[in-house]
């Protein structure tokens, strides 16, 4: 064996022995250069070195080989990371990757790059900036230059199997010697989500530890992408007005110029179920009939007392809704949260019942009518604040959305205490009316 035999005998055993080492060296190499060598490479020593490279590395590299070769790599890979790969090219090449496929893998790729849209992965972004934890700085910012990406405040570490191992500030990259690596400078707490993390755990974890990039991770930590802030303005917004036409019974699918069969399939079961809790509150009305002949004032009335309770329970439920989403409270603050509703509810009952009362009493010149009236007041927006506050904790705890039928089962609750305490009240005072 001549002295080229052995040495290429060497670089194979090289390249077979540590496919991590080899793709840190050809990552520092021109991309074609690359392209060309993992085309020469026998299929089985080409794709761990493949599987080596950072995601942007080689998601560039997918365009430079043959389609052919891209097929027989991405067969190489792990569902998760292909998955990954895939999700980097543009619709065009990813569509014809997958028609390559067998089905069965082909199947199983679509899945995973179809996440839920309310998930992490849903609206990540999959061309995460990332190198390596051992690149030097230097070497980080000048790929960043190179490479132009725009809104980039964060650089992912992964290591050679594709592993979260952390994320570096590019300030930090600049402002540091060239020579550091990236895990050095990298912050001490490493942050990440699951792929399949609600978008609200998502806002909450970033708003929490302050961060401007926020990696996705499938379920053995290895990387698929990266929220950044500038798409979590867009999530909140999404989820404060999805939870608005969730409240009312209104789909969160639906948009303003949406069909109109959608908004009506969408509608109108909500509509029905309001319908039959209208009716178990005229069923309490009907319950005090002889009342309301013998005295017909309290029909006039009647609609004040409700509706005062129901703007009650509406404040305390939009506060409670919005401090479970912002995560300000959880299901063992249902009492404390209950008792301060409660409360609020008692004390605006007081200032609403004692206007009230003037206002009854100069219409009717009635004692019993104008008391009727400021008891029920108070004991009906005491009782709705505390179920404005109990009823999206309730549908929490049963692991229903809050935010989706909370209004509803509200609506009913304050109709019918506000309508029994009423009448009630004024039956057992009839004698003073």
């Amino acid at each position: 064996m001549n002295a080229a035999e052995v040495r290429a005998a060497l670089v194979d055993d090289y390249v077979a022995r540590y496919p991590g080492e080899v793709a840190g060296l050809l990552e520092d190499r021109d991309a074609a250069e690359v392209a060309g060598f993992l085309a020469r490479e026998p299929l089985a020593s080409a794709a761990p070195i493949f599987a080596a490279l950072t995601p942007a590395a080689a998601a560039d590299l997918m365009a430079r080989v043959s389609e052919e070769r891209a097929v027989g790599l991405v067969r190489k890979l792990d569902p998760a990371r292909a998955a990954a790969l895939l999700a980097r090219l543009g619709a065009e090449d990813r569509t014809r990757l997958l028609e390559r496929l067998p089905p069965a893998e082909a199947r199983e790729l679509r899945e995973l790059l179809s996440y839920p849209p309310t998930s992490a992965a849903g609206f990540m972004t999959p061309r995460a900036a990332t190198c390596r934890p051992d690149a030097r700085a230097g070497d980080v910012l000048a790929s960043l230059r190179a490479r132009r990406l725009d809104g980039i405040t964060d650089v992912v570490l992964v290591d050679a199997s594709g592993h979260l191992a952390g994320t570096v500030a590019v300030a930090a990259l600049a402002t540091a010697e060239p020579e550091a690596t990236a895990l050095d400078l990298a912050r001490p707490e490493r942050v990440s989500v699951p792929a399949m993390t609600p978008r609200e755990d998502v806002v909450d974890q970033m708003t929490r530890a302050r961060i401007a990039t926020l990696p996705v991770v499938d379920a053995e930590s290895r990387l698929i992408g990266v929220v950044r802030q500038d798409q979590l303005f867009p999530a909140i917004e999404e989820e404060a007005s999805s939870d608005v036409q969730t409240m009312v019974g209104a789909s969160e699918d639906e948009h303003a110029l949406s069909r109109v069969g959608f908004a009506v399939r969408k509608r109108l079961p909500w509509l029905q179920v309001n319908l039959l809790t209208a009716f178990m509150a005229a069923a309490v009305v009907g319950l005090f009939e002889d009342t309301i002949a013998r005295v017909t004032a309290l029909a006039v009335l009647l609609p004040v007392v409700a509706g005062q309770s129901g703007n009650t329970g509406s404040q305390a439920l939009a506060v409670t809704i919005r401090g479970l989403a912002l995560r300000e409270v959880r299901l063992r603050h249902w009492r404390r949260l209950a008792f301060k509703e409660g409360a609020v509810g008692l004390v605006n009952g007081l200032g609403v019942a004692l206007t009230t009362s003037i206002g009854v009493y100069l219409w009717s010149g009635s004692n019993g009518l104008t008391a009727v009236i400021a008891i029920s007041m108070v004991l009906s927006m005491l009782i709705a604040g505390v179920a404005g506050a109990v009823v999206p904790m309730a549908l929490v705890a049963a692991r229903l959305d809050p935010a989706q039928s909370s209004s509803i089962v509200l609506t009913t609750v304050t109709d019918i205490v506000g309508f029994f305490s009423f009448l009630g009240i004024a039956t057992l005072l009839m004698a003073y009316l």
